[in-house]
Order: C-alpha cells, then structure tokens, then sequence
C-alpha cells in the first residue's frame, strides 16, 4: 500500500471517530469541536485530490462559518456546562433504522453504479471557469446547489439562535 492511501485511511478513520463523536457526544461544546474536526477531514480529502478550491471552501464555509457559529450561541450563553438529555428508546431504535436504511441504500448505489475514470486534470480548472459554472442557469450550471447551500447556513443560523433562547434547565 503507497502512502497516498494509508494517509486517505487515516484520514477517514479521523472523520468517522469525530462524526460519531459529534452526534454521540452529550456536551455540545464538545459535540461542535467534533464536528469541526470532521468538516476539517473533509478539507483535508479535497486538497489530497487537489481541489483547492473547494478545500478553501469547506474550510472557510462549513468549518469557519457553521461551526464558529455555534460555538459562539454556546460561549455567549450560559448551557456550557449543560449535559443533553439522554434520547429515548425510541428515538435510538428509529434513527438505527434509517441509518442501516441510509447505509443499505448508498452501498447499493455505489456498488450498481459504473464509476467512469475522468481522463482530464483538476489542473485545466481555474477559479474563474468555477465562478462561471457556479453562477450559471445553463446545462453543468450550479445555481440550485448554490442557493440550497445558502439556505443551509440560513438554517444553522436560526438553530444557533434557537440555541442561545433556550431556557436554562431548572435545577
């Protein structure tokens, strides 16, 4: 096994720990930190492909904006030191369900599709033809994306603001 691989192995066990330690976790200070460290992994992936285009956004966007976001709802309230509840029965049984559904269903697309080798090199694309792509309604444009991901933050705004309404528990 090359280096290349046991450095993308590494790294992949890095993202998985951290995202399950993100949603496991019953501190969300901690819980945000994790999550960090995964949003990072995912940088770390793109700039080993060499896009560094999209590593600087994952960074910038996911890593930078989203997760200083909740950071901070955190530190300016006073839930810092509050435990999570622990989830229902219940709520583990559902969310084991769609996890193993989720699972079933993306090894069985990953496995029935035929992945094409791409003959051209991420060296051919500048920041320039990303913007034109980006911004573009026509065929390979990317507006949708670009608006889904612009009301994805708009929801982890109004979520870090919910979080930092809440009621402290009662004691």
């Amino acid at each position: 096994m090359d280096s290349t691989a046991i450095i993308f192995y590494f790294i992949a066990t890095v993202m998985i720990v951290f995202s399950v330690l993100a949603v496991t976790s019953r501190r969300i200070l901690r819980a945000a930190v994790y999550l960090l460290f995964a949003l990072a992994g995912t940088a770390a992936l793109y700039f080993m492909i060499d896009y560094y285009f999209l590593a600087a956004v994952q960074l910038i966007v996911y890593a930078g904006g989203i997760v200083v976001l909740i950071i901070f709802s955190v530190l300016l309230t006073s839930h810092i030191n509050e435990k999570l509840d622990k989830p229902a029965w219940s709520k583990i049984i559902y969310t084991s369900l769609t996890l193993a559904a989720g699972l079933v269903l993306t090894l069985y697309t990953i496995y029935d599709h035929s992945f094409v080798t791409e003959t051209s090199s991420p060296a051919n694309v500048t920041v320039n033809l990303i913007g034109e792509r980006m911004l573009s309604y026509g065929e390979g444009g990317y507006v949708l994306p670009f608006e889904v991901i612009s009301i994805l933050l708009l929801a982890a705004m109004v979520g870090a603001i919910v979080i930092a309404k809440r009621t402290p528990p009662k004691s």
